[in-house]
């Protein structure tokens, strides 16, 4: 029996988003019946605005499936195209709260059938479904392999079998995975070294909650003003200053030398906090 978070319970009991989106202006469809795994998603795009207004999923799978696939359509509606695809199969775990590690390939499946929906809208092959053709018994490439080794940092052909489901059929693939990962870990290894490795968007938000909360807003609480935390949009840090802080003359130059620099010490040196006003 699999250890599920209270939020992957949540979804999979009461899937989000279930059924097909009015219009259907990208599909993807990632998976099949006969490997256990299935995912349809369907997006509506606001044309002008190239964001999608609404998306929805059918699936076939295990509680992971569900949970993973109800996720993200509650992460990318509202969200452009663009940021849409930043998302990686590690913020959608991230989002649930976490996910076993033998259950990973559900959120791998989840960023799968939203590069493919939004191919499909764009009239453009998948980019992730390009390659050699290593796992026949559940149809997985190599480049397909190559991404979830490098955003995941595997060290195992185990650990790929957890996250892609290539070798855990028939196994005559396991070979070709292991050269795979061989080369990707040669590859990462030449290097720079020091290189920072990507944060996830879920990530970069709980630590700028982490730091306004435990760092930033005590040190403004003792002269009698507040900071509360509005929205982030990637390296943007939206923020209401309150109390004491909101009346201040010196205001900006608290955003400038104080928050943004414990923000950029903290989290990361590329945020840019601007002021929020209703």
């Amino acid at each position: 029996m699999w250890e599920y978070t209270d939020k992957v319970m949540d979804h999979f009991e009461n899937p989000r988003n279930v059924g097909v989106v009015s219009r259907i202006d990208g599909e993807g469809q990632v998976g099949s019946l006969s490997c256990g795994d299935a995912l349809r998603l369907t997006i509506q795009v606001d044309k002008d605005r190239d964001t999608i207004e609404d998306a929805k999923f059918q699936t076939f799978g295990c509680a992971s499936a569900i949970a993973s696939s109800s996720a993200l359509t509650e992460m990318i509606k509202g969200k452009t195209l663009d940021q849409a695809l930043s998302l990686t199969n590690q913020d959608i775990a991230e989002f649930l709260g976490g996910l076993p590690r033998e259950k990973m390939h559900c959120s791998v499946m989840g960023q799968e059938a939203l590069e493919a929906a939004v191919a499909n809208y764009r009239g453009v092959p998948v980019k992730s479904a390009q390659g050699e053709l290593v796992c026949k018994c559940f149809g997985v490439t190599d480049s397909e392999i190559e991404r979830v080794v490098r955003t995941n940092r595997l060290t195992s052909v185990e650990e790929i079998t957890q996250f892609t489901k290539a070798g855990g059929g028939c196994g005559q693939c396991k070979p070709k995975l292991e050269e795979i990962l061989a080369r990707v870990l040669h590859q990462t290894a030449k290097e720079p070294a020091g290189k920072p490795a990507r944060m996830t968007a879920l990530r970069r938000i709980k630590l700028i909650e982490e730091a306004i909360n435990t760092e930033i807003a005590p040190a403004l609480n003792r002269d009698g003003g507040d900071i509360e935390l509005v929205d982030v949009d990637g390296h943007e840090v939206l923020v209401t200053l309150k109390g004491a802080c909101a009346s201040c003359p010196a205001s900006k130059q608290t955003l400038a030398d104080f928050v943004t620099d414990r923000l950029r010490s903290l989290v990361d040196p590329e945020i840019v906090v601007r002021e929020y006003h209703a």
